[in-house]
């Protein structure tokens, strides 16, 4: 089934205690892109660089089979730049260049043949910008999943709160849902998200894994525990290109299925970690990526006799 993706395309320089990289491709709907291709063909992304892209870039999604028309092109503008240096504890890092350029005024423009998906994937982005793509669809795909962060909920809570009631998953992280919801507790924060509208959330807990909320159903998936982990830039962004392209390669939304969508969006978060930036999820075997969900299987399964 067709995947919609949206949300950044740019370049990140990255510095963390085993490295630093020099600009390389970076932004939410790259990764999200490029997870979603090791699940399905059918593609298409919307976003905006400045005339400075490398057309060597482009040409890297389009070889993956990822449908690039709707990606914007601005002559004498600048693509979207951010740069971090994370701690030693990987988990912490410190924003050093964030360059909005072409990004600061957005305006997603959906051809009309991409204006018909059967899944839509927001990847973080303004939340009227997200708003303003779903109204710009010829129809309501069969899932809207949105990613978000607490950013948004600092200058433009309104706005998040309006694209909320529009969207069937939020996927954010552990102190994004309390913020967003005022509940410590997770269980709470769920049921107040989902007040909000979404009526599935996922809560990224970054190395301690996931957890799927849907009334009263919850599923946890461990995080993989791994030898190495040389950089998390781009980790939730490929968890959620692994979640929407399981769905979008199934077409089955149920709970159940979510949850197999879960874990293969917890393994291809584990391939990005292990290198800077893309790299790694360039060169996924499939013999690789079964071998990772079965780990997972490992990790999550006991047979009890009660």
């Amino acid at each position: 089934m067709s995947l919609l993706v949206t949300g950044t395309v740019a370049f990140d320089a990255i510095e963390t205690p085993f490295g630093k990289t020099d600009k390389i491709i970076g932004g939410a709907a790259t990764y999200i892109s490029l997870a979603a291709s090791y699940f399905t063909k059918d593609i298409s992304l919307i976003g905006v660089v400045g005339d400075d892209f490398p057309s060597a870039y482009i040409q890297l999604l389009n070889d993956k089979g990822i449908n690039t028309e709707g990606l914007q092109i601005k002559e004498n503008e600048k693509s979207f730049f951010w740069s971090g240096r994370y701690f030693n504890d990987m988990n912490s890092r410190e924003t050093l260049i964030t360059e909005l350029n072409v990004l600061s005024d957005f305006d997603p423009i959906v051809p009309q043949e991409l204006s018909s998906p059967d899944f839509l994937m927001l990847g973080n982005l303004a939340p009227i910008v997200q708003s303003m793509l779903i109204n710009r669809l010829s129809k309501r795909p069969k899932l809207i999943v949105m990613d978000t962060m607490n950013f948004w909920m600092d200058i433009a809570m309104d706005d998040l709160k309006t694209t909320l009631k529009m969207v069937d998953v939020l996927t954010i992280n552990d102190e994004e849902a309390r913020q967003l919801s005022g509940k410590y507790s997770l269980v709470k924060a769920a049921k107040k998200i989902s007040e909000m509208g979404p009526q599935f959330l996922i809560i990224k807990k970054g190395e301690h894994g996931a957890l799927l909320f849907h009334k009263d159903q919850v599923f946890f998936a461990p995080a993989m525990l791994l030898e190495d982990v040389f950089d998390p830039t781009g980790a939730g962004d490929t968890f959620a290109g692994g979640f929407i392209g399981w769905l979008a390669k199934t077409g089955d939304i149920s709970f159940e299925n979510m949850k197999r969508a879960i874990i293969y969006g917890s393994a291809m978060a584990s391939f990005c970690v292990e290198k800077f930036g893309t790299e790694n999820i360039l060169s996924i075997s499939q013999e690789q990526l079964n071998a990772r969900v079965k780990a997972f299987q490992t990790l999550s399964s006991v047979e009890m006799k009660l």
